[in-house]
């Protein structure tokens, strides 16, 4: 089992919960962090020490405050621990569940666990630490249909972006002015047409409002 795990979480009372899912695993030393920057500076001194942590269990949202952060989501500390760190074993403890950030999680950024925070989350955190324990990846029920096939979510990463500019009210006009500031492809308006009307046939929408509907029920956006 793991000998050092590191808990990064802005409430105290989730931290309790999976401090305890930990020592029932009977892990030797557990540590707990409020601060997305301070998770990475212990990590970071445990390497150095030649002392790593084993495992990192993270939320993705932290709250704001006094404190000006580096990291200011769990999000961010992952994709900087991946790129300095990549034998970490992450697992991430979240209410988030759409599907779309827990794919872009797991395949991009190398998360080895999703679980989702709720009645058995803490069941489900001690069934992810063993599967990771174990190099397996471990979803939570919820979110597991997440590392389908593009084909069986039938839309890919560029699909969910220009779906979130339509869904924050951006015309298809200013969707494409957008896309090409920020130097993505295809940006056309022609483009963007064409996208649209193949999600719409894709998720049998009568309109952007019924799909933007139809994909939040997914979990997509």
């Amino acid at each position: 089992m793991f000998k050092k795990v590191l808990i990064s979480d802005d409430l105290g009372s989730i931290n309790k919960g999976v401090f305890s899912v930990l020592e029932g695993l009977n892990i030797n030393t557990i540590e707990q962090v409020q601060y997305c920057d301070d998770a990475y500076l212990r990590i970071k001194k445990g390497n150095l020490d030649q002392s790593p942590f084993d495992l990192l269990i993270t939320d993705l949202s932290f709250t704001k405050d006094h404190r000006e952060q580096k990291y200011t989501s769990g999000e961010a500390l992952i994709i900087a621990l991946n790129k300095e760190y990549p034998e970490l074993k992450v697992i991430v403890y979240s209410v988030e569940d759409r599907l779309q950030r827990v794919r872009l999680l797991v395949n991009t950024h190398q998360v080895n666990g999703y679980v989702c925070k709720g009645r058995n989350g803490l069941s489900e955190l001690k069934k992810a630490i063993q599967a990771v324990y174990n190099n397996d990846i471990y979803l939570s029920p919820e979110v597991e249909q997440a590392l389908n096939s593009k084909t069986d979510l039938e839309i890919d990463d560029f699909d969910i972006q220009l779906l979130d500019l339509l869904s924050k009210g951006l015309s298809q006009d200013d969707i494409s002015k957008q896309l090409k500031q920020n130097n993505i492809t295809p940006s056309s308006l022609s483009s963007i047409e064409k996208k649209l009307n193949r999600l719409k046939i894709q998720f049998q929408a009568s309109n952007a409002i019924h799909l933007i509907a139809s994909v939040k029920d997914l979990g997509l956006i």
